[in-house]
């Protein structure tokens, strides 16, 4: 009988600051969102104290997080845009707190490369940058001299897109890889996110969906962030704070598609999704062994 072989999910080691790194590959890994502002899309507000930004975090690691995504701007549509001031004062004491408190890596969701140079400084190990460091090229220095992982966002917001969604996340991910390769970053501390949800509409990211394999073009570790964005919502007919569901099914099939690390509000249900995911994968490279 005539099988269709699954595609392979390469084992690579991201590299990140203060010599940290993690293996990319062999099971789904988990970044937790910590929004530490009063007006993120779903959770705004919840989490602005230091106390309980750090309390939520070290509950997301206890769930299965492996990575600790800390923002201090929301990047919802719409949302007002803060001062680099204001940003620092909202993510570097809780970043500061976590260091030392788990094994977790800490991500600083900032485009601003003098935030995350403090981030760095104070701790962070990725640098998860929304606009693929072409808001401020800077940000790749920062990742040379720290030896940070860099996270690099596809954005259709502020320029103008090209009509087919694959196409346009070449058109704008190589240009942030040779703007990283300028500065001399080295490519295993790159990780690729196809920017669900940031200025593309429903059917364009369900499209993303069902065409990611062909991003494996690049050649480097994907990370996938569906997580209770508006497309969902779309989708199900569920209000942000209810799509949690949805979410852990999109990571799922995401995850059969050769995405590597997944950006979640709610660690443990998408801990359990993966481990669907990651069950199947195990048994599909069973029988391929078996089978020669």
């Amino acid at each position: 009988m005539g099988y269709t072989p699954m595609l392979q999910l390469r084992s690579s080691f991201w590299r990140v600051a203060h010599g940290r790194e993690i293996e990319l590959g062999p099971r789904g890994i988990i970044m937790a969102i910590i929004n530490v502002t009063p007006d993120s899309f779903s959770d705004g507000g919840r989490y602005e104290s230091v106390d309980a930004a750090v309390e939520h975090a070290l509950q997301s690691v206890s769930e299965g997080a492996a990575i600790i995504d800390i923002g201090g701007e929301s990047t919802r549509p719409g949302a007002a845009e803060v001062s680099p001031a204001e940003e620092q004062s909202r993510v570097l004491p809780v970043i500061e707190a976590l260091r030392g408190r788990s094994d977790a890596l800490i991500s600083i969701d900032t485009y601003r490369a003098e935030t995350a140079r403090l981030a760095v400084g104070a701790g962070a190990h990725i640098i998860n940058d929304v606009f693929g460091l072409q808001k401020e090229a800077e940000i790749a220095r920062v990742s040379t001299d720290t030896g940070a992982g860099l996270c690099l966002m596809h954005t259709g917001r502020e320029r103008e897109k090209l009509p087919d969604v694959i196409a346009d996340q070449y058109h704008f991910l190589v240009r942030s890889l040779e703007i990283a390769a300028e500065a001399g970053v080295m490519r295993e501390r790159i990780v690729l996110d196809p920017g669900f949800g940031f200025a593309k509409d429903a059917d364009e990211n369900l499209e993303l969906m069902a065409r990611f394999t062909e991003l494996q073009r690049f050649g480097l570790p994907l990370l996938a962030g569906t997580s209770r964005k508006r497309f969902v919502g779309t989708v199900t007919g569920r209000d942000a704070a209810e799509r949690d569901v949805a979410t852990a099914a999109s990571s799922a099939l995401l995850r059969l598609q050769g995405a590597a690390v997944f950006r979640v509000h709610n660690v443990a249900i998408n801990r359990d999704a993966l481990a669907v995911a990651d069950a199947m994968l195990a048994a599909r490279r069973d029988f391929e062994q078996r089978e020669g």
